[in-house]
Formats: C-alpha cells, sequence, structure tokens
C-alpha cells in the first residue's frame, strides 16, 4: 500500500541547499587532469566557508554527544515509531540533505550512497551483499528530518563513555567542552568498558 510518513517529518532548519539537485558524481571522482583542483578529499581546514561549517558540525559533535545524550536517543529512536519507508523512499528523501560534515563535496547524500555501492561493486564484483551494505550505510541520517541536528546523525563515529582517540577528527581539542570527559568514569582509555581478553 501507500506509505506515508509522518506530519513531524520536516527539512532542517538551516538547510545548505535550499534546491538540491543530483549532480553527475563521475564528474567529482573522475582522474583526469582538468579535475585535479577539485579534489581535496578529506581537507578539514579552515580555510573556506564550507570546511567551517565541516568544523562547526564536529565540534558540536564532539561537545554534545555524551553517555547521558546516547541514553536518551535510545529512548527516542528504539520504538521504530517516527517513519515506514522503502529504502528507496529513504535514499530519495536523502537528496533533501547535503551532509554537514563532508569536508569533500557539497552534494545531496543520495549520490554519496550510489558512488559508495557502485565503488564497492567495482572493487568486489562477486560480494552483492557488500554492495547493499555500500548503499545503505547512511540511511540512519534520515532521523536529520526528524528533529535530529545534524551533528547527532552524520560524521565519523566515535565512542562514548570513553576518552576519543587522538587520532580523531579535529582532535582532542574539539571534546574540550564535552562533559564526559570531566567525569572519572568516562574520560580515561576504556571509561566504562572493560579490556576484552
Amino acid at each position: 500500500g501507500n506509505i506515508q510518513l509522518l506530519p513531524t517529518m520536516r527539512i532542517l532548519a538551516d538547510v545548505v541547499n535550499n534546491h538540491p539537485e543530483l549532480l553527475d558524481a563521475s564528474e567529482i571522482i573522475r582522474p583526469e587532469e582538468k579535475l585535479k583542483d577539485k579534489e581535496a578529499f578529506r581537507d578539514y581546514s579552515d580555510s573556506n566557508p564550507l570546511q567551517q561549517r565541516v568544523k562547526k558540525t564536529y565540534y558540536d559533535m564532539h561537545t554534545n554527544q555524551t553517555v547521558d545524550f546516547v541514553k536518551a536517543k535510545h529512548e527516542k529512536w528504539l520504538g521504530f515509531n517516527h517513519v515506514e519507508c522503502t529504502i528507496m523512499e529513504a535514499l530519495e528523501k536523502l537528496n533533501e540533505l547535503i551532509d554537514e560534515s563532508d569536508p569533500d563535496i557539497d552534494l545531496p547524500n543520495i549520490v554519496h550512497a550510489f558512488q559508495t555501492a557502485e565503488r564497492i561493486r567495482a572493487d568486489y564484483p562477486d560480494e552483492d551483499w557488500f554492495h547493499l551494505v555500500g548503499l545503505i550505510h547512511d540511511l540512519g541520517k534520515i532521523m536529520a528530518f526528524y528533529d535530529e541536528p545534524q551533528w547527532a546523525v552524520v560524521g565519523d563515529t566515535f565512542p562514548t563513555g570513553c576518552m576519543p582517540q587522538k587520532s580523531i577528527v579535529y582532535g582532542l581539542d574539539s571534546f574540550k567542552n564535552n562533559k564526559d570527559m570531566k567525569d572519572a568514569r568516562y574520560n580515561t582509555e576504556l571509561g566504562m568498558y572493560k579490556k576484552n581478553r
């Protein structure tokens, strides 16, 4: 039957692109010399507004994602009562989302989903399950349409409840305002976890 989205579905308040459109992503990932100037993948410098947006997203993420925050999100999301849709409907909804944590490119997220799946298919043609994983790996970002700020659903992940790795994007300084880093239960290498023997 017809799937109807809940009436609370909304686009983020600070949409990056009011009229997202699918671009030919192959123009961006081709290795031709003429595109070399466009390729600065994983450049987290502060050199332009896109990079400043990325930095703000990560600093907000590293400040606000705490053990208590995660517990509250479990309460909110594990009821599975926000939306019911097909994979394709969810992917199409991601046309309206440009990931604020991605320093590489300012494209709708669906482009990234298909790029990832196609790249995996090229590299692992006999692993069809892996192609699917590449396609759906970011579907959780649909939560951004249900009152979740992007810093809560995009970007590189990290475990809460322990000290982050020094290699994390923007380093440990980006956690200086995270309340868990002042809590002895969570601010050590293992924090609330036990070593796997």
